[in-house]
């Protein structure tokens, strides 16, 4: 599936990825191919994305990997979007 990262600033990270963990207002949950549509809220947490990606070498030193080897980015609220195969977070 297709994760678009989105700050104020900039792109953050646009890519093919395996899944997506994000830290909902109810509790973390994670998307995965062919997920059905959901539009959440997001609260202060680690965005952990799995897949072979690439970030952009003026954002790297915003991602680190976590001990199982997800890309993680730490947010303080946003909001995602997931439609046919493709996230949108908007990260704060």
């Amino acid at each position: 599936m297709y994760l678009e990262i989105v700050s104020p600033e900039a792109t953050l990270f646009a890519g093919e990825v395996t899944s997506v963990t994000v830290p909902g207002i109810n509790g973390e949950f994670q998307m995965l191919r062919d997920h059905e549509p959901i539009v959440s809220l997001l609260q202060k947490g680690m965005v952990k994305v799995e897949g072979s990606i690439t970030v952009a070498k003026e954002h790297q030193s915003k991602f680190s990997k976590d001990a199982s080897g997800k890309t993680t980015l730490a947010i303080t609220s946003g909001t995602l979007e997931l439609k046919d195969n493709k996230v949108i977070v908007l990260a704060d």
